[in-house]
């Protein structure tokens, strides 16, 4: 291995062990301890064949923020897939979903207080 790059993820838990305050870092991006208000991470282990998943929001997160992010997220992974397996027709079917949540909940001009 020539190089090495982190990323840090550090949150801070409430009494209750609820997040309130989610700070990253990224080494190879010139991102240093940058606030968040969530984080969704996805991690293939090869040798199980499964996906192991940390997702994590603060509770001063709003509704209409997460949904924005959800939103976001699913079209990033269409790109995401897309670019992996050249799968147009899969890529296409999950914008399809991308485009029918950007309806129902009314995210065409961006995320704002409701």
């Amino acid at each position: 291995m020539h190089h090495k790059s982190k990323v840090i993820i550090e949150v801070g838990l409430d009494e209750n062990r609820i997040p309130e305050e989610i700070r990253w870092s990224a080494t190879d991006a010139g991102v240093k301890d940058q606030p968040a208000e969530a984080f969704f991470l996805s991690v293939w282990n090869d040798q199980t064949k499964e996906t192991l998943r940390l997702d994590l929001w603060t509770k001063n997160m709003k509704l209409f923020e997460m949904q924005f992010f959800t939103w976001q997220t699913i079209k990033t992974l269409a790109e995401t897939y897309r670019r992996a397996t050249q799968d147009d027709r899969m890529a296409d079917t999950i914008l399809d979903l991308a485009d029918y949540m950007e309806e129902k909940l009314q995210l065409k001009d961006g995320p704002k207080d409701r």
